[in-house]
Parts: structure tokens; sequence; C-alpha cells
């Protein structure tokens, strides 16, 4: 069978698009996912997103890691499928759809820049050494030196497969402050088992957490990720997080046909 997809990319994380209102992906077949998103012997990305339809909102995000597993909410994956309705013309500037973590409101504009609603955030656990909430996806979030020369992809895994987290494992999120506002981060994604160029729910969760710490006061903080520039604000009130949006690009890069 050949499969048409598009690839789309924000700030380099990347995703196999597929249009599935239709029905026919064989969703149980997580080999097939796999290969798909493996970047010698398939498409490549970061992960793979179903675009299907839902009868009280725009569209249903479905979202596989590219180990071929369905996984919790993917931030810069959800932007990406905001722009790719967009293109297949399901809705025009703004959007609400549903996600494995509830429902989504988005707004594109003719920059393709997306600014995406991420959950509300009540619960944020503080330790000496780092923080954990959840945005969408689990997170753990820590404050490190000389970000850039870290060893992301091996510390990231010690503590993603270590005691802390067991089996479910977390997303580990090494984290530089630059100044006020502005803070650098990169990305260890369980699912990928790797750093990836960027993760939207990590991000946001960076944003909270240094609100959280009292890093910054700052209720819109900018994020560099290592594929590009991100942006997070926020309403808190009480400890709770609200109106919490992550805004970027999310870029169109090729299609094509695959067979299956």
């Amino acid at each position: 069978m050949q499969l048409e997809f598009y690839k789309y990319q924000g700030t380099g994380n990347d995703f196999v698009m597929i249009d599935n209102r239709t029905e026919f992906f064989p969703k149980e077949n997580t080999k097939l996912i796999a290969q798909l998103c493996d970047r010698r012997f398939g498409i490549g990305g970061d992960g793979l997103i179903l675009l299907e339809n839902d009868l009280d909102t725009d569209f249903k995000m479905v979202y596989y890691n590219s180990d071929g597993n369905q996984s919790s909410m993917c931030g810069n994956g959800g932007r990406c499928l905001v722009a790719f309705a967009k293109k297949l013309q399901v809705i025009e500037n703004k959007t609400t759809f549903i996600a494995t973590d509830g429902l989504h409101h988005a707004t594109v504009d003719e920059n393709e820049i997306v600014a995406l609603q991420m959950i509300d955030v009540a619960a944020v656990n503080v330790t000496p050494d780092y923080v954990f909430l959840n945005t969408g996806s689990p997170h753990h979030v820590q404050l490190v030196s000389d970000l850039e020369n870290y060893d992301v992809k091996n510390i990231g895994a010690s503590i993603r497969y270590g005691d802390l987290y067991g089996q479910a494992g977390s997303n580990i999120n090494f984290v530089e402050q630059i100044d006020g506002n502005n803070f650098s981060l990169r990305t260890y994604e369980r699912g990928v088992e790797d750093e990836t160029l960027s993760c939207g729910t990590g991000a946001t969760a960076v944003a909270i957490a240094m609100n959280v710490i009292g890093k910054t006061t700052a209720t819109a903080i900018n994020l560099n990720v290592e594929g590009g520039k991100l942006a997070v604000s926020f309403d808190v009130n009480e400890g709770v997080f609200t109106n919490v949006f992550l805004k970027g690009p999310a870029q169109f890069v090729f299609q094509g046909t695959i067979e299956i």
C-alpha cells in the first residue's frame, strides 16, 4: 500500500504527519510506526502523528513516539499538527482539538507561528536538586552549569531509567539561566531515548519550574532550544498555572509517498 505522508518540524522537533480521517492507518502496528520514524530505513522523525476526525472538536491528535508506542502529549507535535490541519483546510487560523491530555486551543498566523494552549498545572514537586511536573507529559527539570558541553544523552538516560521514575520514566530537562526571563534548555526524551532538538512540553515545564523556584518572576519566558526559540506564557494564582501557551514556529518540510 502507498502511504501519503507529510513532514513537519517545530524548532527541530520533527514529525511524520498522516491524514487519518478515513481511519485507514494500522494504528496498532508499532513496528511499522517505528520503521516510518527511522532516519535510515524510513522517513525519519521524533514521532508520528495522526490527524483524525472528532465529533466535538475540529480534529483529534493521536501521537506516537519514534519507538512506535502511543505516548502522552507532545507540545511541538501539537503545534505542527495545527499547521498541518491548516494546510489540509480543516481549519483556518484558530482551532480547538482533542489530544490524549484533553482539550487544546490554538492559533496559527501567516508566518507559521503557532500558539498552543497547554493544560493547567497545579502540582509541582520541588526538591533541592530538581523540579518535577506534568505539562501533558512528565518532566524532570534540573539546573546545570555549562549546558553547551553537558552530557545530556548519558546523564539524561541515567535519570530516566533510574529508580526515581521507575519503569514509566520521565523526560529529563537540563536548564541554564541566561538572564531574568531567558533560559536555555536541552532535553532527553523518553520514547525517542535520545536528546531531541526541542521539546514543547519540556519548554513549558521549564518555564513554570523556573517561576516556581523563583529564578524568574516573569509570566512570559523565552527559551532557547537546540533547534531554535520558543516562548511560554501563563497566568499564575496561588500556585496554579492557567492560560499556559506554548508559542513558536511550525513548518512544513516536505511530503511524499512510501510503500508499506
